[in-house]
């Protein structure tokens, strides 16, 4: 699952890696709090359901913060609101480099201050924490199993723990923190095949009644005076009609989108075709260009950060691939080996 970034103000000790959020030294809950929260019993396919509806059943506005196992850790500020089926989000980055994001659907705007730049693009919005992908023609149930592990508080909301522990070596685990009124997911970890944690997002600070709405992003969003707009060729397509295709498929993954971008606004710049694979909460994007000998290594690269692994390597001649996804290095194998060129 796609993950954004993360960030230690606020938190105290309280996002250690692994540790659980809340709780504190209050008093014992009696028997009847206890059952009044207690879980409902859902299978993995009715909690994707339930997680990925909960971003449109009301506006919300927090911060949260992403930590990788190697200590890489920023945060975000996010403003949420939809619209029947529009949704849309601001995302304003509070450390690092200053950004802003804006996404309506899958249009982004990319506000870099600094540069005075607007970059424009279209982008699949599934698994950007806090939201849960509906993806078709997967089935969660044969490659993890879910079940409750407790309850816990994030941010000031009860929330329930569920545990999808896959059932192969070809993913990572997850553990999400549900809210149990709205379903929404407050805090995710993505666990390693020995249980480490590899990555961690959860919101530090979040008011599920934040009177944000749609007109109001939207018009921040068109508020472009001042700044270069650049926008990027991106065309929808297929990697069979780009004339490539998977021999076979890596079990559980299915194709989500294809699209090629120019890597700038440039009449002549090059192209990139992206293709993005999941398997209903993992996923893996493949990324083919131009075998370029000034840019690109003769040998493979290989490289991970929290759950984020990358492998690089030429395939054919003339191309140059390279595979990103929060799977283990092996998954990313897989789909280079089973990678073939059709013409």
């Amino acid at each position: 699952m796609p993950m954004l970034v993360a960030a230690v103000c606020g938190m105290g000790g309280s996002l250690a890696m692994g540790a659980p959020l809340g709780g504190g030294g209050g008093a014992a809950a009696s028997p009847a709090t206890e059952a009044a929260f207690a879980p409902a019993e859902r299978d993995a396919a009715q909690w994707i359901e339930r997680m990925h509806s909960a971003p449109c059943r009301r506006s919300y506005a927090g911060v949260f913060v992403v930590m990788s196992a190697n200590g890489a850790m920023s945060s975000s500020r996010i403003w949420h609101a939809c619209d029947g089926p529009q949704q849309m989000e601001r995302v304003e980055s509070l450390s690092g480099t200053p950004r802003t994001v804006f996404r309506r659907n899958d249009e982004v705007r990319t506000f870099l201050p600094q540069a005075r730049i607007v970059r424009t693009d279209r982008r699949d919005a599934a698994g950007i924490f806090p939201r849960i992908p509906l993806v078709s023609g997967t089935s969660i149930a044969k490659f993890y199993t879910a079940h409750l592990a407790g309850q816990e508080r994030v941010a000031g909301f009860v929330a329930d723990v569920v545990w999808f522990k896959p059932l192969d070596a070809l993913r990572f685990g997850y553990r999400l923190w549900v809210e149990r009124e709205t379903g929404l997911v407050v805090k995710l970890q993505t666990l390693a095949l020995d249980g480490r944690v590899l990555e961690q997002a959860a919101f530090s600070e979040l008011d599920l009644n934040a009177p944000v709405r749609v007109d109001q992003l939207a018009r921040l969003m068109e508020a472009t005076a001042g700044y270069k707009v650049v926008a990027p060729a991106v065309v929808k397509t297929t990697a069979q009609a780009e004339g490539w295709a998977l021999r076979q498929p890596v079990a559980g993954f299915v194709p989500v989108s294809c699209h090629r971008r120019a890597v700038s606004a440039a009449d002549d710049a090059p192209s990139v075709l992206q293709c993005l694979y999941s398997d209903g909460l993992a996923s893996v994007s493949l990324f083919l260009e131009s075998f370029d000998p000034q840019r690109h290594p003769t040998q493979p690269q290989v490289s991970g950060m929290g759950a984020t692994q990358l492998l690089a390597q030429r395939v054919q001649p003339d191309a140059w691939l390279t595979v990103v996804g929060e799977v283990p290095q092996q998954t990313l194998r897989l789909f280079a080996g089973q990678l073939e060129r059709l013409r």
